[in-house]
This record gives C-alpha cells, sequence and structure tokens, in this order.
C-alpha cells in the first residue's frame, strides 16, 4: 500500500510537518517504514508505535546516522561577542538527543537493542534483521515488541 504524503525540506532534511507554499518539499511513502508497516498490520500497538517513533526522531536529531556526501552548509555566524545563543545552537540539540537515544537503548537493554536499532533507526525489515542477527525466522517481531515497550517506559508513554 502506498500512503503518499507531501513534507516540507528544512535545512536538507525532511519534517513531518506539512510542505508549506514556501520552500522544498517531498513526496514520501509514508508506508516505507518497517516500524508503520507493522503498526498497519496489527502487530505493534500505539505505545509501542509512538516509542519507536521517539527514538528514531532522537536518532535523527543527533545526527546519528552515516553521513554520504561532504557537508555544504555555511559555518555558523557569530552572534555578537559570545558567539550563537544555546537555545539556537544545534549542537546542544544534537547533545541532548544523543544522550536521550543512548539512554532509551540502554533502558532497552543489551539484548533488545540491537532489533530496536535495526528496524526503528536503520529501517531494516524484520526478516533482514533477524537474518544479519542469526536469529531464527519470525523470532524478531517478539523481541522488537519487548524492546518498544522499554523504550516506552523509558519515554513515559502511557
Amino acid at each position: 500500500m502506498r500512503a503518499l504524503a507531501e513534507r516540507a525540506m528544512v535545512d536538507g532534511r525532511i519534517t513531518d510537518r506539512a510542505a508549506g507554499r514556501r520552500g522544498r518539499s517531498v513526496t514520501v511513502n509514508l508506508a516505507e517504514s518497517p516500524l508503520s508497516w507493522l503498526r498497519a498490520r496489527g502487530h505493534v500497538d500505539a505505545r509501542q508505535f509512538e516509542a519507536g517513533e521517539r527514538l528514531r526522531g532522537d536518532y535523527e536529531r543527533a545526527s546519528l546516522g552515516p553521513s554520504v556526501t561532504m557537508r555544504w552548509d555555511a559555518a555558523p555566524a557569530a552572534r555578537g561577542r559570545r558567539g550563537p545563543a544555546q537555545a539556537d545552537d544545534p549542537t546542544l540539540a544534537q547533545l541532548s538527543a544523543k544522550r536521550r537515544f543512548d539512554a532509551a537503548t540502554q533502558a532497552a537493554g543489551p539484548g533488545l537493542s540491537d532489533i530496536l536499532w535495526r528496524v526503528v533507526c536503520a529501517g531494516e525489515g524484520l526478516p533482514t534483521a533477524e537474518k544479519g542477527l542469526g536469529w531464527p525466522a519470525r523470532s524478531g517481531k517478539l523481541v522488537l515488541c519487548l524492546a518498544l515497550d522499554r523504550v516506552a517506559t523509558f519515554y513515559g508513554i502511557r
């Protein structure tokens, strides 16, 4: 199933907000995420899905994904004597997202964080993740649901 939606591009990244009249926009398939695929078929509940989306958001905000090209964005301009304000500093947002991501994967546990990262953050399908981890077929869904429950508890999702 294809669930197409227009999304805005801000600073070279796709945002969850709908595209406005100004700026660039892209059409994305909302059903491409393995987690949303599992949610659409009732394999994960709303709480688990929300936990996975928050974890993926922290992963992306922390810029933990591989960078495949050179960064061409300009260096930030200094504002006054002290430099940029802390609230506007993207590195502080990245650091706090990295701390949340690390704490959430630690809350999931060492045996559960592997499947969690592969499916939620790396976007691997369950069969690919199971094969990569050397697990039997159809065992990853149960482990992923356990990991998502622990992450939901960490984020305080009810």
